[in-house]
């Protein structure tokens, strides 16, 4: 689901990068208004090496091979990390793997790392859900939740980005041929994300709840500065 150099225009590219840095910058400032902000390096670390090595284990689901991509796991999982850690991976993809590009590095940034927020914000509803469904299943349900719809949104900007900027010279039936059954196949994959991403966090709550918490940064009005640690 990588976007390559050569495939998209140049003003969809700048634009691309016109609204990662502002969504980067957002993210980085949420990470710095909490209590400890580095705290949450290792795990970003470990999850944008697993999103890193995700993109080589291929599935094959014909009539096309997906791949792995995590965001939506990374969402959930990592908060407001999650975007400067797939900007990170989807670099370090592009240079030392060929997956993507550097002129599309924005666009794969954004077509990945904001549904990863929104998934994010997906996983935060398991706490509205708890009044009244049981913890282990409301974290279960958003957990899949997230990592489906996390993978599905982006599948769907790669569709439509490829089929709005489609090379007047390409054959346009056999493409978009191609674009749909690519795009169909996601499908599946988007079960499959979901899924382990509700399994996975089924694990961390059940042997390390801390790596689940959710930050409320400081009100500015609180002149103790206090902190607020949200399970």
């Amino acid at each position: 689901m990588h976007i390559p150099d050569g495939i998209l225009p140049a003003q969809v590219c700048a634009a691309g990068y016109a609204i990662a840095v502002p969504v980067a910058w957002y993210s980085l400032r949420k990470i710095n208004r909490q209590s400890d902000p580095t705290s949450g390096i290792p795990k970003a670390s470990l999850l944008t090496a697993a999103f890193f090595v995700a993109s080589s284990i291929h599935i094959p689901i014909p009539p096309a091979s997906v791949h792995l991509v995590f965001n939506g796991l990374l969402g959930a999982v990592l908060g407001y990390y999650a975007f400067p850690a797939i900007l990170v991976g989807l670099f370090f993809q592009a240079v030392m793997l060929g997956h993507g590009g550097l002129t599309t590095l924005g666009v794969d940034a954004v077509m990945m790392g904001v549904p990863a927020l929104l998934a994010y914000r997906i996983f935060t509803l398991r706490h509205w859900l708890r009044q009244s469904l049981s913890d282990r299943l409301s974290d279960g349900l958003c957990g899949f939740l997230a990592g489906a719809i996390g993978l599905g949104l982006a599948a769907l900007i790669f569709f439509a980005l490829i089929i709005t900027t489609m090379p007047a010279g390409f054959d346009s039936l056999m493409e978009r041929r191609a674009i749909y059954g690519l795009t169909v196949a996601h499908i599946p994959l988007a079960l499959i994300e979901g899924s382990f991403t509700a399994m996975l966090v089924l694990f961390l709550q059940r042997t390390k709840p801390e790596m689940l918490q959710d930050y409320r940064p400081y009100s500015k009005c609180d002149s103790s500065r206090s902190w607020v640690t949200k399970n």
